[in-house]
């Protein structure tokens, strides 16, 4: 039992240092794409270019209306993909 608790705890601190290292790449990737974004949104902008909406988004326009803003954050989630805090987020704008 002796024998295996170096190999154990190379082990625990093996996956430690992928972890981190997993978790601070993904968190680059997702501060240059929000750039990204924002860069395509301001040439839109300039452009004069409104994004093209797409048709479905209206029913959340419809939830909103309801007063029913979790139903809205589920259906925007589902049609876009987008995480909690993001829908949450677009669906507040929206009901601005």
């Amino acid at each position: 039992m002796e024998n295996l608790l170096p190999g154990i705890a190379l082990v625990v601190l093996a996956l430690a240092v992928w972890s981190s290292t997993g978790d601070r790449r993904s968190k680059t990737l997702e501060r240059r794409l929000i750039r990204l974004e924002n860069k395509v949104d301001l040439l839109l902008a300039h452009a004069g270019i409104e994004e093209p909406q797409d048709p479905r988004l209206a029913e959340i326009d419809e939830l909103l209306v309801q007063g029913k803003k979790i139903q809205a954050i589920k259906l925007h989630r589902e049609l876009t993909g987008s995480g909690l805090a993001e829908a949450k987020e677009a669906v507040e704008r929206r009901a601005r």
